[in-house]
């Protein structure tokens, strides 16, 4: 099922030089509590810009938040979520020189601190004093959005804007990429099928292992996966009967996460990506880690990764846009995120 966004802007008053913005957004105000309604875009200060969105990606962590559980920081409604987005610069503070007016830009929603002991050791994404847009403050959810210049990137004239709100999930994905170590001899196993497994699968398949095998219980994903450079696409039940040098876990569910550890060969390594609930817990074998010897690591945000995300999608190294499954406007929001399982959606993107 997909749903196509529709115009309905028109209700909208935007008011530039001096005072508040007022836009159709989307506003989280509680627990399974989404409206559109009309929504203000404070002015930017001399470091930030206002960008006009153009896409947002619906991330799993949006519904997460969605359904009332911590983001990458805590979140306190009223509050505009989405903190996949890109689009257009149409206004910038008075000391803003690192883009322009009319720019068009891909956003790192992640805002550190610069002062603590993380950020000072080269370690930001863990900044104690973590904001975010769309997380801590509104995000790509309305028309417009205010942020920093500093966490705008411009993207390549080809660049759809779709392409760019999807640089920031790819980022993520190439944080925890970086923490495998792949050879020629490597056998992989992907567990979730999904978006964030098939940007994974494209870029362990660049690096030329020995197999790449999906754990994915959807029928309908298979051909896709494929066609991405699976080698095997099999259901989880069968998973654990194969042994793999690498794990990638990209579901989050206690489940997936057990399977991960119980499929790694001696030696192996783990890649805990998926993001679990707070209250989550997982029954593991410390004498199993022992014995084989496992490395077993988290991957949390998208440090510094912006830049790269966006050549990797530019050379077309990487695939994003035809992993989109579904397209809503703001106006459908409320219904799509209370029914996000049942439209069985892999990827959703807003588009205004």
């Amino acid at each position: 099922m997909e749903i196509v966004a529709s115009k309905g802007n028109q209700q909208c008053k935007h008011h530039y030089g001096g005072g508040m913005m007022r836009m159709k957004s989307a506003v989280l105000q509680g627990t399974k509590q989404i409206e559109v309604m009309d929504w203000k875009n404070p002015s930017p200060s001399p470091d930030e810009v206002i960008v006009k969105v153009k896409s947002c990606g619906i991330c799993g962590t949006d519904q997460h938040i969605y359904h009332g559980h911590p983001g990458s920081a805590e979140v306190q409604p009223p509050i505009v979520l989405g903190h996949e987005l890109a689009g257009e610069i149409v206004e910038v503070g008075a000391e803003v020189s690192n883009v322009q007016k009319g720019d068009r830009v891909s956003i790192d929603p992640n805002i550190y601190c610069g002062t603590c002991k993380y950020c000072r050791s080269n370690r930001a994404h863990l900044c104690s004093h973590l904001q975010a847009v769309g997380v801590t403050r509104d995000g790509g959810m309305g028309e417009y959005c205010t942020v920093p210049a500093a966490n705008c990137y411009k993207i390549p004239d080809q660049m759809t804007y779709e392409e760019a709100a999807l640089v920031e999930p790819l980022g993520c994905v190439l944080h925890g990429f970086k923490k495998i170590q792949l050879t020629s001899l490597s056998k992989v196993l992907i567990i979730g099928g999904g978006f964030i497994g098939q940007l994974f699968l494209q870029l362990v398949k660049q690096q030329n292992v020995h197999s790449i095998l999906v754990s994915e219980p959807a029928e309908n994903k298979k051909h896709l996966l494929y066609k991405l450079g699976a080698d095997v696409v099999i259901h989880p039940m069968y998973a654990s009967k194969f042994e793999a040098d690498v794990v990638i876990e990209c579901v989050g569910r206690p489940e997936s996460m057990e399977l991960a550890v119980k499929s790694a060969a001696k030696g192996g390594q783990v890649l805990l990506f998926g993001v679990a609930s707070p209250e989550t817990t997982i029954s593991v074998s410390p004498f199993e880690i022992f014995s084989k010897e496992l490395t077993i690591k988290g991957s949390f945000i998208n440090p510094y990764t912006q830049e790269e995300a966006i050549s990797l999608i530019a050379k077309r190294i990487v695939e994003v846009q035809s992993l989109i499954s579904h397209r809503f406007s703001v106006e459908e929001l409320p219904e799509a995120m209370a029914s996000y399982p049942d439209l069985k959606v892999s990827k959703g993107i807003i588009i205004h």
